[in-house]
């Protein structure tokens, strides 16, 4: 049966994408903290335990009653859990331990809009406008010019190295995930469907996870260690993450996916408010010219049924 995207969900789709590159931009900051306590595929894990522990009771009757149809969907589960969950975050993880920042942020942030992209167009017959094209390169533009801070010799000298390339595979993973959501069955509740792949991409790094315990420097546990899991588990993972299958749905991949130019745009803003670190020209002129690359590419789009 076919449901009409009104303007209203379209509205409330942007708002949700946008909430949901907020709470993601703390990612980093995360991250970063707790880089020498915990070892990337460790942090990955029990933030996607957190999250499973954590949905868990409001999604357990959901999950019996929609049983049946996790088993028989057992394998497009298993695709979204391994791209979404057990890949995306962990690939940065480990990056963040071989690549820069700027490395990652400029990889991470243009790469996988672009994978998103043209993904929708081949498998989902997304249909490409001026509006999308122009929007799509107006906002990697302003990512660019947020990584290099306006300077071409530091574009000029960038290279690829180990951790590029786990950005790189990391970004395509959750280009990858984005427009398999969009075929998510109707009959699965976002909650239950959220659950089961928590669940399934937690029991998928469970290997890794027991080979970095063993051969990697233990996790060295704190207050703010646990806080940080929390967040992740909690805000990145389940708040997140159902908030953006939200506004896939809504939106879908091609345009959705946009969206996620400006986390780096949001993680400059939380550095100067929680870090103390200033805010330059360059952020303001990069981060205006996200807003309207995004506004540009959801200009001017036909309300179109979807399955």
């Amino acid at each position: 049966m076919n449901s009409i995207h009104t303007k209203k969900d379209i509205y409330l789709g942007i708002a949700l994408a946008i909430f949901a590159t907020v709470v993601w931009s703390g990612n980093f900051i995360i991250s970063r903290g707790v880089n020498q306590q915990i070892g990337p595929v460790s942090l990955a894990f029990y933030r996607w335990l957190m999250a499973t522990v954590i949905i868990f009771p409001f999604a357990w009757k959901k999950y019996i009653a929609e049983k049946k149809q996790v088993l028989e969907n057992w394998k497009y589960l298993a695709w979204v859990s391994l791209s979404g969950i057990a890949l995306f975050n962990t690939c940065v993880y480990v990056a963040g331990h071989y690549t820069t920042a700027i490395n990652m942020a400029l990889i991470g942030t243009t790469s996988s809009p672009v994978f998103a992209t043209i993904m929708a167009v081949i498998f989902l017959k997304e249909k490409m406008n001026a509006f999308r094209i122009t929007g799509m390169i107006i906002c990697i533009a302003g990512i660019l010019l947020l990584i290099s801070r306006g300077s071409l010799q530091i574009l000029a000298s960038f290279h690829f190295s180990t951790g590029d390339l786990w950005v790189l595979a990391g970004a395509f993973a959750f280009a990858v995930y984005n427009i398999l959501v969009r075929k998510r069955p109707k009959i699965l509740s976002p909650l239950n469907f959220l659950f089961v792949i928590f669940a399934a991409g937690t029991i998928m790094l469970l290997p890794a996870f027991v080979i970095e315990s063993w051969v990697g420097a233990p996790t060295q546990w704190s207050l703010s260690l646990v806080s940080a899991i929390l967040y992740l588990g909690a805000g990145t993972s389940v708040i997140a993450f159902l908030c953006w299958n939200i506004a896939l749905h809504s939106l879908g991949a091609g345009r959705t996916v946009l969206f996620g130019n400006l986390i780096p745009v949001f993680s400059a803003l939380e550095a100067v408010l929680l870090l103390g670190e200033k805010i330059t020209q360059i952020h303001i002129i990069s981060g205006v010219l996200v807003i309207v690359g995004l506004m540009i590419a959801n200009a001017k789009q036909r309300v179109t049924p979807v399955a």
